[in-house]
Order: C-alpha cells, then structure tokens, then sequence
C-alpha cells in the first residue's frame, strides 16, 4: 500500500477537549504503531483531511514520523475551500498548523460550502486517490466516520481496497501497552 487515508473520530466525539488529554496519548501510540507497519511495507502517503481529532493528530504523526522515515509524504485534502472558516480562532489555528507540517494541502472543490454533494465527492476522491484506509473508528460506536466507514466498504465491493481498523478493542489494548511500558 502505497497511499493511505486517515482518518476517524472528531475531538469532540471522544469528549477530548485538551491536547494534553490521557486519550490523545492512547491514540497516537495506536495510531503510530500502525502506520509503522504500513511504512515497513512500504506506505509513501499519509493523506488525510483536517478535521480536529484523528485527521490533525495523523498529520502531526506524519511529521515525527519523517524523522525515521524520510520517503514519507503527508497530504492535507480539505473538501471545500473555506473549510473550518466556522471554528474558533483556537480551532482555526490548530488547522493551519497541521496543515503547515504537510507536505501537500489543496481543497478538493475550489468552492466554499455548498451542500453535502461536496462532502461525497471529498470521499470518491479519497477512495481513488489511496490504496486503503485507516480508520480510526468502531462500528458499535458510531460517529460522523461512519459516512466514511460505509463509502469504503460500499467501495470494496468493487475495487479490492484495504481496510484497517483501530477500534475500541484496539484502543484498550495500546492504552494497557503504554501503561506497562512506563
């Protein structure tokens, strides 16, 4: 697998309001050990959006990441052009830096919002354009992923197209990982 999208829950679906949050913590390390492994075999891209949780954290993943693995590339695609131009000052410029450590950034569409067309088109381009998926995501607790969720296994039933999970179980177990490690 060549190129990756990332992508998962927003902050607020996992009630994390701080970056100093112990989840964060959690979710990195999942996060990292497993994009390790796509990089051991080979992963190029890590293209995400900029969505405030798992897609801005894999962002800044990718940048540490490139310290170990120099080939790695990162791509912010935004799927309209004044994406996140409603958030809070903070919020805004948690988005400008992630999108800072990219090594790519466009909006798919060049047009402000519009409707929710745009947001499906976001996805057909992110399914073409990548190899697989990682999702940070548990189907038994759904969240605004599960749009993603459902247009990548609707779209591997077409196209053999990869999908990782990092659910809830997942999640347990990096956190039970970190706490014997320290």
């Amino acid at each position: 697998m060549r190129n990756l999208w990332v992508t998962g829950y927003r902050s607020y679906e996992l009630n994390v309001f701080s970056e100093q949050d112990k989840k964060v913590q959690v979710i990195q390390y999942a996060l990292k050990n497993q994009l390790k492994a796509f990089l051991d075999e080979g992963l190029a891209w890590i293209i995400t959006g900029g969505q405030m949780g798992i897609e801005q954290w894999a962002l800044a993943l990718a940048d540490d990441l490139k310290h170990g693995y120099p080939e790695l590339r990162s791509a912010a695609m935004l799927p309209f052009s004044d994406f996140g131009s409603n958030w809070n000052e903070k919020n805004q410029l948690m988005l400008q830096t992630a999108i800072a450590t990219a090594d790519f950034s466009e909006p798919i569409s060049n047009q402000p919002y519009e409707n929710p067309q745009q947001l499906r088109t976001y996805q057909a381009f992110m399914l073409e354009h990548t190899d697989g998926a990682l999702l940070v995501y548990d189907p038994e607790f759904p969240g605004k992923t599960k749009y993603d969720y459902a247009a990548i296994t609707k779209y591997q039933e077409q196209t053999d197209y990869g999908l990782t999970l990092i659910d809830m179980y997942a999640l347990e177990e990096a956190a039970r990982q970190m706490n014997e490690i320290q």
